[in-house]
């Protein structure tokens, strides 16, 4: 089985952008943990304390644990003290594949997380480094599609969820400080965006990702091929 990070700029991006696929790898038996660079606080109506407890409630749902690195929301800045703390992660959890957000964003905080973590997997393989841990260096990095996107996103391939989706909604719900969870709040937005992607591959939900990386198939017999 494989092994994947996931991370997030804020509690919540993950699921957000790809809760179903954190569900279904989990159900397939690899193994997934969570990143949370900072802990999204402050914002109108959450704080530290709910954050961390909407986002426990979200890892159980989907059956993962998650860490939280712990830079200032808002103010996250790529540099070399920043990448090293990660790279350690990566070196503790040494995972076969990154997922980071898509690198063309407006949110300052994701840009700036998304360089952090393609230069961490650097940092991560170096030797003679003040890193903490054994070299290593994760295979792939694969982008996710996050929430303050300000372009037409066209992704490389889409992972079916149809499986998955209510999963997906229920983790997404448990972010209620974030609007999440109340009705007409984002978590409808959430169902139709993947119920388009869907359309895209030809099932009921799916979740988008773009990788500038070649990635391999054993064969081609889960491979979807509807839409246009």
């Amino acid at each position: 089985m494989a092994s994947f990070l996931v991370v997030g700029p804020h509690p919540d991006d993950q699921e957000l952008g790809m809760g179903g696929t954190i569900a279904r790898l989990v159900g397939q038996g690899h193994r997934v943990h969570l990143i949370d660079i900072t802990n999204g606080e402050p914002t109108p109506h959450g704080s530290v304390e709910i954050r961390a407890r909407e986002s426990a409630a979200a890892a159980k749902i989907m059956g993962v644990e998650r860490t939280l690195l712990g830079l200032p929301n808002r103010e996250v800045v790529h540099n070399v003290e920043n990448r090293h703390k990660l790279a350690a992660l990566y070196r503790i959890h040494r995972p076969d594949a990154i997922f980071l957000p898509y690198p063309i964003d407006a949110h300052p905080d994701h840009v700036a997380v998304t360089r952090i973590g393609e230069d961490a997997r650097f940092d991560a393989k170096l030797t003679k480094s003040p890193i903490p841990g054994e070299p290593f260096s994760p295979k792939r990095i694969i982008y996710y599609f996050c929430t303050h996107l300000r372009l037409n996103f066209d992704p490389t391939f889409c992972i079916d969820i149809s499986d998955q989706i209510e999963t997906k909604i229920r983790a997404v719900n448990c972010y209620e400080s974030q609007g999440l969870g109340m009705e007409g709040g984002l978590g409808e937005m959430v169902k139709s965006i993947s119920a388009y992607f869907g359309t895209r591959i030809g099932t009921r939900h799916a979740e988008p990702f773009f990788t500038y990386e070649v990635l391999g198939f054993s064969g081609l017999s889960e491979m979807t091929f509807g839409g246009r």
